[in-house]
């Protein structure tokens, strides 16, 4: 279920379109199992997921005026520590990324689809929070894209750097919806402990979720027959619309 939270932020418009874009044995799964899966933040591919920039890191080892000459060193020693403990995070984190856009974007089909036998689901930011039926508690927002050698992020909570990524990335205009599960033994909070093993299966409506299904663009007639025999065999009645990056000019 959608729980709101001050680190996540909704966009202006909430019916922006969003898009997931994956190949076809991906969608099979997806219309089977009626769930998205929400990968480990530490699979994603990028080694920065969850990190924090340089200022917030600095500011860690910036020694209090209330800790006297002989308990520096401790103090110290405590943000080392946590430090690695914070390297713990990534694993006890699930996103499910989508891309952000009003239209098609020719730059995703190449980075998600190695053939032109792929589709695209989109939905909209606000079909996706009204899709999310599961019980674990799921927060949803758009990520920011900052210079982590220049800038720095609020750092009151443990979910705030997973909404952050390196200016790099800003293409991807990305949109996360977020499950934090840490793990509690008699103590509280144990982030060595053994985390989410790859990723978690979340329950979906997808008659909300789901507003169009693209194909990829110069696919195949007999492959958009069969994604459109594929969703009516599971009782569906989506859209199935081919990509128009594939149009020859007029000139």
């Amino acid at each position: 279920m959608y729980v709101e939270h001050p680190v996540f932020v909704r966009p202006t418009d909430e019916n922006i379109r969003i898009w997931r874009y994956m190949s076809f044995t991906k969608l099979v799964s997806l219309l089977e199992s009626r769930c998205l899966f929400f990968s480990r933040a530490d699979k994603l591919g990028d080694p920065f997921e969850g990190s924090w920039p340089r200022i917030n890191i600095s500011a860690r080892f910036e020694i209090p005026d209330n800790i006297p000459n002989e308990g520096q060193a401790r103090f110290l020693g405590a943000m080392k520590n946590l430090s690695g403990i914070l390297g713990q995070m990534p694993r006890h984190i699930a996103l499910s990324c989508w891309h952000m856009n009003e239209y098609e974007s020719a730059a995703m089909w190449k980075l998600y689809i190695e053939s032109n036998e792929g589709v695209a689901v989109q939905s909209t930011f606000r079909r996706l929070r009204e899709s999310l039926i599961d019980d674990e508690q799921i927060h949803l927002g758009v990520v920011n894209y900052i210079d982590y050698q220049t800038e720095g992020i609020d750092a009151r909570n443990l979910m705030t750097p997973f909404m952050y990524k390196r200016k790099s990335y800003e293409h991807e205009r990305e949109v996360r919806a977020l499950i934090m599960k840490i793990p509690v033994n008699e103590r509280g909070a144990d982030l060595s402990a053994e985390g989410i093993t790859n990723g978690l299966s979340i329950r979906v409506d997808m008659s909300i979720l789901v507003e169009r299904i693209f194909v990829a663009p110069y696919c195949p007639a007999w492959f958009e027959e069969l994604v459109r025999s594929v969703i009516a065999k599971y009782s569906y009645a989506f859209d199935v619309v081919h990509s128009i990056l594939d149009q020859q000019p007029l000139f």
